[in-house]
């Protein structure tokens, strides 16, 4: 998800610029997130370095409350807007739960 996400954020494509513009975020910010939205998925896939995926996750759950947060208040909640960054959540909160101990900080 982190991998599609940040390719369109990079791609500029006007619908991703409006959504930024719509939540009153500036076009810099989709920049930054394009490019860290590919390094956490990067470092949640590579074996080893427990300590950064642990970050990896955080900032996974720090982007997807922040999107369903941004949602409420610029007043763009609907079913089909929240459920995806909702269940999403939910996903990264299982993967991180669930994963084997070999892959978890001492």
């Amino acid at each position: 998800m982190s991998l599609l996400a940040g390719r369109a954020y990079l791609s500029g494509g006007p619908q991703m610029a409006q959504v930024f513009t719509h939540l009153g975020y500036p076009q810099q910010l989709r920049i930054i997130l394009g490019i860290a939205k590919p390094l956490g998925a990067i470092a949640l896939l590579v074996p080893g370095m427990a300590l950064l995926k642990e970050w990896a996750y955080a900032g996974v759950i720090f982007d997807l409350t922040g999107a369903v947060a941004s949602l409420f208040a610029s007043g763009l909640v609907a079913v089909g807007t929240t459920a995806y960054p909702v269940f999403m959540i939910g996903v990264a909160f299982a993967s991180w739960t669930l994963r084997p101990p070999s892959r978890r900080l001492a």
